[in-house]
């Protein structure tokens, strides 16, 4: 069986108690940066096997997990922060799972897209999720058509890209489009700042850019 167990965006107290029971349960954690979850593990006192399972290295362990999965071993599957399989990797070991009936399990908890929608203030009744914008092929076409979108828009953005994506988000959605930006959820310095993307992108502009990024946009 595979669990995938969301993990906590900063706050280590943001992890279910089901969580850690699946976590001191299962023979093997693969993890997108093992680093990263060994001190969520030690700080719960959780000692398990780690491997590395993330985007550069799932399409050559895929079959192998499979393989470990088919002889009974039980496996939860972490990232380094929120859900596995919202911009993070999991649904090629997913999809290998159904495909051989390896019953696969996902429990509730983090996504740093939730906090963001919800307290942004824009609609909430309808959305859709882009995860992060394409880098150079296809970005420009992709604005375009979102330019058109009437539900709510979420992204995610790094730090020294934020700038630039809202500077374009103005270019096709306009100056007045209703925008916030969270960064740094559930953490010591966690901030959101709302208001028309021309407002967001000139507060950011004069500021250092640190932390995770969320982007949510009113549609059109």
């Amino acid at each position: 069986m595979l669990y995938l167990v969301p993990t906590p965006l900063g706050n280590l107290k943001d992890i279910t108690l089901r969580a850690l029971e699946v976590l001191q349960q299962v023979d093997l954690i693969l993890c997108e940066d093992t680093r990263t979850s060994s001190k969520l593990l030690q700080h719960y006192k959780i000692e398990k096997p780690l491997t590395p399972y993330h985007q550069h290295n799932e399409h050559k362990v895929v079959a192998h997990l499979a393989d470990q999965l088919q002889a009974g071993k039980t496996m939860a599957l972490v990232t380094d922060a929120g859900t596995p399989g919202i911009s993070d990797p999991a649904f090629l070991l997913v999809r290998e799972c159904i495909k051989q009936n390896i019953r696969v399990e996902c429990l509730p908890g983090a996504a740093a897209f939730v906090p963001a929608l919800v307290n942004s203030g824009i609609p909430t009744n309808r959305f859709v999720f882009e995860g992060f914008l394409p880098l150079k092929k296809g970005r420009q076409t992709l604005m375009k058509k979102l330019a058109e979108e009437e539900r709510t828009m979420v992204f995610y953005e790094s730090p020294m890209r934020l700038v630039k994506t809202l500077e374009e988000l103005i270019t096709y959605f306009g100056p007045d489009r209703a925008c916030s930006v969270s960064r740094e959820l559930t953490k010591l310095y966690e901030e959101n700042k709302r208001g028309s993307l021309q407002e967001v992108a000139d507060y950011f502009k004069s500021k250092t850019v640190k932390g995770e990024i969320v982007v949510v946009v009113a549609g059109c």
